[in-house]
């Protein structure tokens, strides 16, 4: 059971956004509508079968293979807990586009609505941040009463709901989580690995300028009444925002070459690290998804073998690879479900 190097996974969204995904891949100039790549996807995109899994090199689809062999994959502790789900989605998202103000339903409303045990919490670590002023938008400053927001969504006040929540200023390394519930948009020009649960459940609040049907999609199949009532639409105080942020020098030290990148609250969701071995990281057993942010080096596992690593390289390791060890001049994060126990 060896690391897999990964392709591009990228399906066609609503909004613009890939060449920043090609240049990092080293590609090509990349298509423009194109600006999510799900890496070690084993999650479809929402109302479609097949859109959205990722193909091993083999031709297998990922769902597929970890449903042949799910110990040998996400390991017995994380098949007890969650079955044969990673729990995990990964994604390389470039913002060609400021992206509409939208939210995910929590884990509770996804079970009472969508008969499924996962919500949509996020996290986003920035890689590149490009613009005078790069920005992500992230919670109501004020409560925002139900009537009010209704009418702002509903006459797509744009303007009046973009000024209504957080505006941050990023820089590369930051990194943000964003609850389930919370209303967020990520900046133009802003591309990020972002971690979150293995979902793609969306209610978007706004869609005036871009192309989608958000009456028909926007809403979950649930119609806006409902949609709306998952939206966390309490005032964040600038404390409580900080307590989602952790700056790039701000990182925790888990071991030699490793550091915990995310604040704690993300834990219960995913874990994020980064790793800067030089000359050397550890990895214990786990099934995560590498992203090399820059650099090249070498990942050696126990039963596993050796895998040269270089920017842009996304690779997914599975659990019964063993043990490992990552080496040389680079710059990665490492991508991990929640801790089974």
């Amino acid at each position: 059971m060896r690391p897999i190097l990964l392709e591009a996974n990228q399906p066609h969204r609503f909004y613009r956004g890939g060449p920043a995904i090609a240049r990092f891949r080293g590609t090509g100039p990349g298509d423009e509508q194109a600006p999510e790549d799900w890496v070690g996807s084993a999650t479809t995109i929402f109302g479609d079968e097949r859109q959205g899994l990722s193909t091993l090199p083999d031709g297998h689809v990922l769902r597929d293979a970890i449903a042949a062999d799910p110990e040998a994959f996400l390991g017995a502790a994380h098949v007890e807990r969650y079955g044969q789900d990673p729990a995990l989605l990964v994604k390389l998202l470039d913002a060609g586009q400021r992206l509409p103000v939208h939210c995910h339903p929590s884990r509770a409303f996804s079970r009472r609505h969508l008969d499924c045990p996962f919500g949509k919490t996020e996290a986003w670590v920035i890689i590149e941040a490009e613009g005078e002023r790069p920005l992500v938008h992230l919670g109501f400053r004020e409560d925002v009463e139900t009537a009010t927001l209704a009418g702002w969504v509903e006459r797509q006040e744009t303007t009046t709901l973009l000024g209504a929540l957080h505006a941050l200023e990023v820089r590369p390394g930051d990194a943000v989580l964003v609850p389930a519930g919370v209303p967020h948009a990520i900046g133009e020009g802003v591309f990020v690995v972002e971690l979150q649960e293995p979902t793609d459940f969306s209610v978007l609040l706004e869609w005036d300028g871009f192309a989608v049907d958000a009456l028909a999609d926007g809403h979950l199949g649930l119609g806006y009444e409902l949609a709306l009532s998952c939206v966390d639409r309490s005032g964040f105080g600038e404390e409580a925002v900080a307590r989602l942020r952790r700056g790039a020098g701000e990182a925790r030290e888990l071991r030699r070459g490793a550091w915990s990148v995310l604040v704690v609250d993300a834990d219960p969701y995913f874990r994020a690290e980064r790793l800067l071995p030089r000359p050397n990281a550890t990895l214990e057993p786990a099934f995560s998804i590498l992203v090399v942010l820059d650099g090249k080096g070498r990942l050696e596992t126990e039963h596993g073998g050796e895998l040269p690593l270089a920017r842009g390289a996304t690779v997914l390791v599975p659990y019964a690879s063993g043990p490992g060890r990552i080496s040389g001049e680079l710059d990665a994060i490492r991508c991990l479900p929640p801790a089974a126990g």
